[in-house]
């Protein structure tokens, strides 16, 4: 039996649009089993989920390698569908890293992060579903340019899942379809600066950047109506650094170690509809393991 596993993801971490990621201690785990005449995909995602070829981890695997004999597979996953935790780059990836595994393709992970990145458009998610931990990257349509991003030791995730789905689609179709010239410099300059304060520990001036976005999140705060009501529960705390994770509908706030509990206790008493978790960083990335 051969096991990949493949965590959640931040994406855009306040104003670094599409570009700064972060990977979350959720996983999709996909587990490999004998050959079959027809690929059989085990999962509980329901009924409008394929199960044979037509499921989007084997359609993606075949993509890479077309030739690949069919397996029944066990999909299991607790990263919730269409709410900015990278859902379809986890899949993503567990189809390319089981093409390359079955396949004896001997891809490295460049490679991965290219296939990857050319099949989701954009590198925020899965690169740091790959190597782990925090990364920023920018695709030229070329090529895949990308760099580990630190982040604080002594933080935490607290996360708001809501009950509703927002798809990728949906919250792109709300962007601005341009930026002036000033606006545009503005907002790079934010992202600029968060980037340069992560990387040398200063999460002070990081926090407050992280809710400076211009990029995005004002255009799809009406499509994420608790992004405003829990970063004003945050303020109200003295706790900075709330933001949309991905295209949302997710919330993030990244909260020290100590400020944590209050944060968590204040939240779960306003019984918002849905899910509060506390997440931690996942350092590992895309790991597979083989077992006889």
């Amino acid at each position: 039996m051969i096991k990949i596993t493949v965590p959640a993801t931040s994406a855009n971490i306040g104003p670094g649009f599409d570009s700064l990621g972060v990977a979350l201690n959720l996983y999709l785990t996909l587990e490999i089993f004998e050959e079959t005449v027809q690929w059989h995909v085990i999962h509980d995602y329901g009924t409008d989920m394929p199960d044979d070829e037509n499921n989007f981890i084997v359609k993606t695997a075949l993509s890479l390698a077309p030739n690949l004999t069919p397996h029944r597979i066990i999909v299991k996953s607790d990263i919730p569908l269409a709410r900015g935790l990278g859902s379809s780059s986890s899949a993503l990836l567990a189809g390319l890293a089981m093409a390359n595994t079955l396949g004896k393709l001997n891809l490295t992970n460049e490679r991965l992060l290219e296939k990857a990145t050319v099949l989701e458009g954009h590198p925020d998610n899965v690169a740091p579903a790959l190597f782990g931990g925090g990364v920023a990257a920018f695709y030229n349509g070329i090529q895949v340019f990308h760099a580990p991003l630190k982040l604080p030791q002594d933080i935490n995730f607290v996360t708001f899942i809501p009950k509703y789905e927002l798809l990728t689609a949906e919250a792109r179709q709300a962007l601005p379809a341009h930026m002036s010239f000033k606006d545009s410099v503005a907002a790079s300059a934010i992202s600029n600066t968060l980037t340069a304060a992560l990387s040398v520990g200063d999460f002070n001036t990081a926090r407050k950047l992280i809710e400076m976005d211009q990029f995005h999140e004002q255009a799809r705060s009406h499509l994420a109506p608790h992004l405003e009501i829990i970063r004003e529960v945050a303020h109200q705390l003295q706790i900075i650094g709330t933001y949309l994770s991905g295209a949302g509908p997710t919330i993030i706030t990244l909260v020290p170690k100590k400020d944590t509990q209050k944060l968590l206790e204040t939240l779960s008493k306003m019984n918002l509809p849905g899910k509060l978790l506390l997440l931690k960083s996942d350092f590992n990335g895309l790991q597979i393991t083989k077992n006889d």
